[in-house]
């Protein structure tokens, strides 16, 4: 394992211990095969004035919610550290008794709750304390001879402390354990089955020593053979319809809308086909803690996968009844991942993040379980431990507190155009809605627009059948469906009458207003048909209802969209599709309204230019914004039973009404 310490870094964090601590954090948290998303803890102890002028020892630790990788100094929590040793000589605390008097032990109220791991940090005599879950390290004690092995690598400078579920009892046990030891003797200590801590009084010897005793069990791994090559793997043929089928069922058995996305790395594959996949993939994860996030194991979805789905519910609920002692609140028992032999491994998520951090501690575990499976044999923690650390009181307390998601949490669109104008307004609200979101647009740059991860831009010429088919693909791979669909896309040729109308100015209007619309629904409905509360928004034109001389190549082809759409109502309302139209009116923040063009079409009416733009019953000029909101709420639960309906976003167009 790579050592990170960098002197120049480091020069900017010392002028005082918990600045130490932050750049020490920092460095682990970079390194996934120690902490992944959250994971492991590190502190600090330090002299501090009170308000009094006296000193207080003080243990800054880090906080609740905090991630080890960008953490600062505001996410460390500072309490009192003898506090936390008196706590430690409790006969017996509950969990949720040791958070509160943490809290009350804390010298700033608006700092966040400290680690349930305060009180084992307060009893090791030394400044600074290192945590982390190294993965070479656990995956050794993850086999039937862990211990021995563990006892081989290190020898006395290592103390093995029994699996013991984290928190006071934890603390409990090391207390009871080293009260007669000679810290100074220590190098680390190794909990079996959770994590590996290292301490000194300085930060820098602190963070080398974890680096170079997790080298030391790396290096043990290789000696034993117990290392893994990657190989390329042939993947299957697709089955993208099946994978937003799969995404469906897991999206109502937790109730919500989820995301769903595939990993097809040789890495997943080749896991995925392993011959004892049931066995060993369902033995357990690779720490307990991982055991919140992605429950006991993954499901393994073979030829039926809603049969496999529904079967691993059943299974869930049967583990609940048996390890419940009947005052537990039992979770929702949808897998959070799934391996799908042959083509990969699947993580589900309601959020992008959540289903990324899904992911990434499957990477480590399903290393972990063949690593394990070469040195010996993959052996985790008894089902009981698991289900104590699954169904922890802390976490318990969570589950009556009310969250408010966005109301477009977990869903997946398409938005064609989204470029700029009123599709770039669109993908941007879907995305604030809680949506993830692919833009489409024939302009390159699409591919750079949106920063965001929960955006993707595709390069897509609409009128090409081959690009908008491998176009849709792309996103149902990438989050696992499609449920929300707003065609966008449109032109605005030059006026013309229809007796000098160019041919070509004919065929690239019914090409890219009503053609495309048609080639994109068509390539479409299959997933939205399999989607969560689908449904179709069709940005059409005032057009349709009241056209204009010069304007019929525009305002046939437009009607044409309209008609498409009010028979894709009809077609795909049995399959709970919604499919609606916005007509607007001119929507002046769109490219083709230049500063020169709104001019000359103000002066045009002997108007202003903000009064040009304003030039309705409303006296209100409509932006693309507008439409985007009007657009976000078709797609969401207050149209869920409407459809085929037409809405105009026009400030009141006097032709129209």
């Amino acid at each position: 394992m790579n050592n990170l310490w960098n002197d120049k870094e480091a020069k900017e964090f010392i002028k005082d211990p918990l600045s130490l601590r932050i750049y020490t954090s920092r460095l682990l948290g970079r390194e996934s095969a120690l902490v992944l998303h959250g994971g492991g803890n590190t502190s600090v102890k330090v002299l501090e004035q009170n308000f009094f002028g006296e000193e207080d020892e003080i243990l800054y630790i880090k906080g609740s919610g905090w991630d080890l990788e960008t953490i600062e100094a505001a996410g460390f929590a500072p309490v009192k550290l003898d506090m936390l040793i008196k706590l430690a000589k409790l006969p017996i605390l509950s969990d949720s008794d040791m958070v509160r008097l943490q809290r009350t032990a804390m010298t700033n109220p608006s700092a966040p709750n400290p680690s349930i791991e305060a009180i084992l940090h307060a009893i090791i005599p030394f400044k600074y304390v290192d945590h982390t879950h190294a993965d070479a390290i656990v995956t050794i004690t993850n086999t039937p001879d862990g211990e021995k092995r563990i006892q081989d690598i290190f020898g006395p400078r290592i103390l093995i402390v029994p699996y013991v579920m984290p928190g006071f009892i934890l603390a409990q046990k090391i207390y009871e354990m080293t009260r007669d030891i000679d810290w100074s003797t220590l190098d680390g200590m190794v909990l079996m089955n959770h994590g590996f801590f290292t301490f000194h009084d300085d930060a820098k010897t602190s963070y080398d020593t974890m680096i170079m005793l997790v080298t030391e069990a790396e290096k043990y791994l290789e000696i034993n053979n117990a290392v893994l090559t990657a190989t390329s793997t042939e993947k299957q043929k697709e089955k993208l319809i099946q994978l937003a089928e799969i995404r469906q069922k897991i999206s109502w058995i937790k109730g919500d809308a989820t995301l769903a996305c595939m990993d097809t790395t040789p890495e997943s594959v080749q896991f995925s086909r392993l011959e004892n996949l049931s066995d060993i993939a369902t033995r357990g994860p690779l720490t307990p803690d991982h055991v919140i996030r992605t429950k006991p194991h993954p499901a393994i979805i073979q030829k039926d996968p809603q049969k496999d789905l529904t079967a691993f519910c059943k299974e869930y609920d049967n583990y609940f009844n048996r390890n419940t002692d009947g005052t537990l609140q039992q979770l929702n028992p949808s897998p959070c991942w799934a391996i799908w032999p042959d083509h990969g491994i699947i993580s589900f998520g309601r959020t992008l993040k959540e289903a990324s951090i899904i992911s990434d501690i499957k990477d480590h575990t399903i290393e972990a379980i063949q690593i394990a499976e070469k040195l010996d044999r993959w052996q985790v923690l008894s089902e009981a431990d698991l289900f104590q650390m699954e169904y922890w009181e802390l976490e318990q307390a969570k589950l009556g507190k009310s969250i408010t998601s966005p109301p477009l949490q977990g869903k997946i669109a398409l938005v064609t155009g989204g470029a700029s104008g009123i599709g770039r307004a669109c993908v941007k609200l879907l995305k604030a809605q809680g949506a993830v979101v692919a833009a489409l647009d024939i302009n390159p740059g699409v591919t750079t627009t949106f920063k965001d991860k929960d955006i993707i831009g595709i390069a897509c010429d609409l009128t090409d059948d081959e690009q908008v088919q491998k176009s849709v693909e792309a996103v149902v791979r990438k989050f696992g469906g499609l449920d929300i669909l707003i065609s966008n896309a449109g032109t605005f040729p030059p006026s013309e009458s229809i007796e000098e109308m160019k041919s070509e100015t004919w065929d690239k209007s019914i090409a890219i207003n009503l053609t495309s619309h048609q080639r994109l629904l068509t390539a479409c409905a299959p997933y939205l048909k399999r989607g969560i509360d689908s449904s179709v928004v069709m940005i059409s034109s005032k057009n349709v209802i009241a056209p204009g001389p010069g304007a019929a190549a525009y305002s046939v082809a437009k009607s044409g969209q309209t008609q498409l759409a009010r028979v894709a109502a009809l077609e795909l309302g049995s399959f709970g599709v919604t499919v609606n139209i916005i007509h607007p009116n001119s929507v002046f923040d769109t490219g083709i309204w230049t500063r020169d063009v709104l001019e000359k079409r103000a002066k045009h009416y002997g108007l202003t230019v903000e009064e040009y733009k304003a030039n309705n019953i409303l006296k209100r000029e409509v932006t693309s914004n507008d439409v985007a909101e009007m657009a976000c709420m078709m797609a969401g639960p207050v149209f869920t039973k409407t459809t085929g309906a037409q809405v105009p976003i026009d400030g009141g167009n006097i032709r129209v009404v």
